[in-house]
């Protein structure tokens, strides 16, 4: 993994808080998400968050554009994010937008509105710093156990529009190492744009689970994943809303609850389960759910359909569960750079929790 700290924009010295603070957006196909965190420990302290769905790449797979309401959606959330930063100011801020705008031919245009209209420095970052990003964020949930770690982990990361994977090589002498990355373009939001109610149904949660499977082979051929699953030693680890939702239902939360999700590792069999018990609720049961509800029950199923083909694919003893993605990846990367220039000594990694 390269762990070079990509450019960040610093801001007016002037404006510096007395300790200082790192901000990071991450723009997707189905979410704007804002993260400001100040250093602390081996990580940051979170003092200020902001997440809406605003479905920027909705009909870009049939358009090949971003919409003018997706755009206005999105634009107002990014209002919101620079808002609050205007009122906090930190030491650098780090803004990226991925898929939507990777593909549509308009993406870049948006992104010079975006930049002219909130002063957000909007990047748009290549699917390889997108695997690296997810990594930085999940790597001490890989690293949490000597002697335990296994050879191999799969990171995928089920987003809006696509869905990242990345095939890691694990070592308890060194960081975990990025061996290859595949971005496909397949998400929640397009999946379920693509096959609508008949995803609710068994037949068309099938025909997603097909369709993801069958663009998942090159990349598992290429890198022999199935037959280092057989051999053992290989860790799923997945960064969405839909492995912390099936986390949810494993641990029968009532209501979501970070501290507890994240870093947990299901077995295998409790996440098969939960995977069928959210498919018997149904849309109206989903609608209700606390780890769904209404804001994402169109997006739910897609999820584990894109789960499902990933895990029946290479089920894996152990899936590590993390409520982390790129904002952190990103954060880290400022935090650890800005230490660097000091001279301060990185700090070890958290411990993983087990669910069984």
């Amino acid at each position: 993994m390269d762990c070079a700290a990509p450019p960040t924009q610093p801001l007016d010295a002037k404006r510096r808080p007395a300790e200082p603070a790192f901000a990071a957006l991450d723009l997707g196909s189905n979410n704007c998400r804002l993260l400001v965190g100040t250093p602390a420990g081996e990580g940051f302290r979170v003092v200020d968050s902001f997440s809406r769905i605003v479905r920027l790449g909705e009909g870009l797979q049939h358009t090949g554009r971003l919409s003018e309401p997706a755009m206005a959606r999105t634009l107002t959330a990014l209002k919101v994010c620079a808002a609050r930063l205007h009122r906090r100011p930190v030491r650098a801020l780090r803004a990226i937008a991925t898929d939507a705008c990777r593909r549509a031919v308009n993406g870049e245009e948006f992104l010079a509105r975006v930049r002219a209209e909130t002063g957000l420095p909007i990047d748009v970052i290549s699917t390889r710093e997108e695997a690296e990003l997810a990594l930085e964020s999940c790597a001490p949930l890989l690293e949490a156990a000597p002697g335990q770690i296994g050879r191999r982990a799969l990171l995928f990361d089920i987003g809006g529009g696509s869905t990242e994977l990345a095939w890691v090589r694990l070592s308890d002498r060194a960081p975990p190492c990025l061996i290859g990355y595949v971005s496909l373009p397949v998400g929640v939001a397009t999946l379920s744009e693509r096959y609508g109610a008949r995803g609710f149904e068994a037949e068309g949660f099938e025909a997603m689970v097909a369709d993801v499977s069958e663009r998942l082979a090159a990349f598992g051929s290429l890198h022999c994943i199935a037959q280092e699953v057989r051999q053992g030693g290989v860790r799923l680890l997945g960064t969405s809303g839909t492995v912390t939702t099936l986390a949810g239902m494993v641990l029968g939360l009532e209501r979501y609850n970070r501290a507890l999700i994240d870093g947990t590792v299901l077995t295998r069999l409790s996440a098969e389960q939960a995977l069928e018990d959210l498919q018997a609720l149904g849309r109206d049961g989903l609608m209700r759910h606390p780890c769904a509800g209404p804001e994402r029950v169109d997006f739910v199923l897609p999820g584990c359909a894109i789960y499902a083909a990933i895990h029946r694919l290479w089920p894996a003893e152990e899936v590590v569960v993390a409520d982390r993605g790129l904002r952190e990846g990103m954060l880290l990367r400022m935090i650890r750079a800005d230490r660097a220039r000091k001279g301060s000594p990185a700090a070890s990694p958290p411990g993983l929790r087990r669910a069984r």
